[in-house]
């Protein structure tokens, strides 16, 4: 889709250092990283950080929070998820349920969790659902199975939190996913040369799916059912020119829908180049979300701290986590991101002015 400038947006990020780390416990021997985050209905602050065993066996952990002035430190209290499901389990090492993001959706009066689950077929994004934020069901993966449909690998997936009209003018609930290149999937290095010659739309980007709302509210099978994808957000030239993806579920400010997306670039050339995982804010218009109206002309969080410079995988900030901060002010957002696919850092997001002319954003550092 083609941006159109919404004017002045101020933007200032924050680094709050490291909110969480694996504790030697077997269950993070591998990394506790890329966290989904939600507020409880008595406004308690959960984070469900990806907690990653030895062999890439991966589980969704449940921890709370502690304030610590304006900031949060966070307490363990064991799994919502562990893989058990078949498309979360399979014999050789790489599987289990990962990278989830939880949304929580007044029109059905549940929390809502996407996650990654990896199984027999690779990559596929699966759905669990909450009353409480504390105890989540399964329901199944996602289902594209109409005409024109990517239908393989797919991830990075997190729901808006009201109900759209889709491009067909149906009311709906609307997702990001990513969609996978077979070749990506196959061998992520040795197809950068072949991705960078593709057109950028043809490279993998971030779609929004959309599954219709009244079949949804009667049975809970049809939250699977996707009945249109649309392309809504691509690599550029600027920055994430290999690939973008989703990052934290999107927030309703006063410019639009507001997320913070993921884009990868190459760094290193030679026979094994390097990959820059950095961040960058994209805003939807409210009405017609396929609409961007914002996108960073360059991230607004890149890896610079040595835990985001060095870890499981180098050179990373992967956000999945936002939560808004209405004390600190009407305009201000703690987000959780993965550094180094090892640990957990935070940061804190505030946008200043409003509609105008576009002003670049800066970064800051604790």
């Amino acid at each position: 889709m083609q941006a159109r400038a919404i004017g002045e947006l101020d933007v200032n990020v924050q680094r709050l250092g490291l909110a969480l780390e694996p504790n030697g416990d077997p269950s993070e021997s591998e990394g506790t990283l890329n966290p989904a985050s939600a507020r409880t209905r008595d406004g308690k602050l959960l984070l469900y950080p990806r907690d990653v065993a030895r062999g890439n066996i991966s589980r969704i952990g449940l921890t709370e929070a502690v304030a610590d002035g304006d900031r949060f430190s966070f307490r363990r209290n064991g799994f919502v998820l562990e893989p058990s499901a078949m498309y979360e389990l399979r014999p050789s090492p790489g599987y289990g349920c990962e990278d989830p993001r939880v949304t929580f959706i007044p029109a059905l009066d549940q929390f809502v969790m996407t996650y990654t689950a990896f199984g027999p077929q690779g990559p596929r994004i699966a759905v669990a659902t909450s009353k409480d934020g504390y105890s989540f069901e399964r329901v199944g993966k996602l289902v594209f199975d109409k005409p024109g449909m990517h239908i393989g690998d797919d991830k990075d997936a997190a729901f808006f939190p009201e109900p759209v009209r889709s491009p067909a003018g149906v009311t709906s609930l609307a997702f990001y996913h990513r969609p996978m290149l077979h070749l990506s999937a196959v061998d992520g290095r040795a197809s950068i040369p072949i991705i960078e010659r593709m057109p950028y739309d043809d490279r993998e980007s971030i779609r929004i799916g959309y599954i219709p709302l009244e079949p949804a509210l009667k049975d809970p099978q049809k939250l699977l059912d996707v009945c249109e994808s649309e392309l809504a957000l691509a690599p550029d030239g600027n920055w994430g020119s290999l690939k973008v993806g989703c990052g934290t579920p999107p927030m309703r400010i006063d410019e639009g829908w507001m997320s913070i997306f993921h884009g990868v670039d190459v760094i290193g050339k030679g026979a094994r180049p390097k990959l820059r995982y950095a961040a960058g804010l994209v805003i939807h218009d409210l009405q017609d979300i396929q609409k961007i109206v914002y996108r960073s002309a360059q991230p607004i969080l890149r890896p610079e701290d040595e835990s985001e410079l060095h870890g499981i995988v180098d050179n990373v900030v992967f956000p999945t986590a936002i939560d808004p901060r209405p004390d600190l002010g009407a305009r201000v957002f703690d987000f959780y991101y993965g550094m180094a696919d090892w640990s957990i850092g935070a940061g804190r997001l505030t946008l200043g002015g409003g509609p105008g002319t576009q002003r670049e954003p800066a970064e800051s550092a604790a």
